[in-house]
């Protein structure tokens, strides 16, 4: 049986190593042909599915919302508490916030609804007031309605092992 030489395993490795580049190379700039040939026809690949950009894509339908839950465990530290109920149909607007009928502090004793937090009636400065906080008043810019839905991205979240 020969012996191989440093040089000729060297000259093979280096051959191998180009061939593998050059493979490499090939189907990267075929992959690129195909993103550049769909993004010139307005496609786009995302979580609505592959829509042309210019098209009007028809809604998805309302997940169904469990009815009357008890309140969700929180995962994290300050989460926004989730909604367990529907709020279809609720008028939040300047002008009046259905949630209020049931979730302040005069009303939530009578109706059962969890009180909303005291944080929510203070000002950015600290300040105490008597009402609701206008910069908390728009309660869905951090509560959102919990429904029960397939899995959009994989996720690696943890909860925070002291809330569980």
């Amino acid at each position: 049986m020969e012996k191989i030489s440093n040089h000729a395993r060297l000259k093979f490795s280096l051959g191998l190593l180009l061939a593998v580049t050059l493979f490499a190379a090939a189907a990267q700039e075929q992959a690129s042909e195909a993103e550049i040939a769909n993004v010139s026809h307005g496609g786009q690949a995302s979580l609505r599915g592959l829509t042309e950009l210019d098209a009007t894509r028809k809604a998805d339908l309302f997940k169904p919302v469990p009815r009357d839950r008890s309140p969700y465990v929180s995962d994290y530290v300050f989460q926004p508490p989730l909604i367990p109920h529907k709020i279809r149909g609720y008028e939040l607007s300047t002008n009046a916030n259905k949630c209020l009928s049931c979730h302040s502090f005069k009303k939530s004793a009578e109706t059962g609804a969890t009180k909303i937090s005291v944080t929510h009636y203070e000002t950015r400065d600290g300040q105490v007031l008597s009402d609701v906080s206008p910069r908390r008043y728009f309660c869905l810019q951090c509560h959102v309605v919990q429904t029960d839905t397939r899995v959009l991205i994989e996720n690696t979240f943890q909860r925070v092992e002291s809330l569980q």
